[in-house]
């Protein structure tokens, strides 16, 4: 019986609703968890808003663009690992940037002057972008077909 050729599999489709579910879910429930088994409410709170809310954004507006991406893009020329290592570097440093900004006149609003709240934004938003924007970006490059080289 004759072999056939053996085709490289077609890449899981990136589909940008499932990729926001699962980026607000995963690290909503773990934080979550955590929260709840140290007895830190402030955790759980924070973990329903500023943790999974921020990469739920992070994954919305980054998947969204690289869906309009050309196939000859720029994003495709680098490892995986390196595009979305720096991905997720730079998501983080723009959240930092928000998080300190953030941190600094939201205490400045009457009802949020006694609150925890805003201090949390320095770490929960560039962590939260950070795991987003490089797990997004890993999904998104590995859906895309390879590119072959001509010799």
């Amino acid at each position: 019986m004759p072999r056939k050729a053996i085709s490289p599999a077609k890449p899981p489709p990136f589909v940008l609703w499932r990729e926001v579910l699962v980026a607000y879910a995963m690290p909503a429930v773990m934080a979550g968890i955590g929260g709840a088994a140290t007895g830190q409410s402030e955790l759980m709170i924070a973990a329903a808003t500023t943790i999974g809310g921020t990469s739920a954004v992070v994954a919305t507006l980054l998947g969204a663009r690289l869906l309009r991406r050309p196939d000859r893009s720029w994003t495709l020329r680098p490892p995986r690992a390196l595009l979305a290592a720096g991905f997720g570097i730079t998501a983080a440093a723009l959240a930092l940037l928000a998080g300190w900004s953030g941190a600094h006149w939201l205490p400045r609003i009457p009802t949020l002057a006694d609150s925890p709240w805003p201090a949390r934004l320095r770490i929960d938003l560039p962590v939260s972008a950070a795991i987003a924007a490089t797990v997004t970006t890993w999904r998104w490059r590995g859906s895309r077909p390879r590119r072959h080289r001509q010799h």
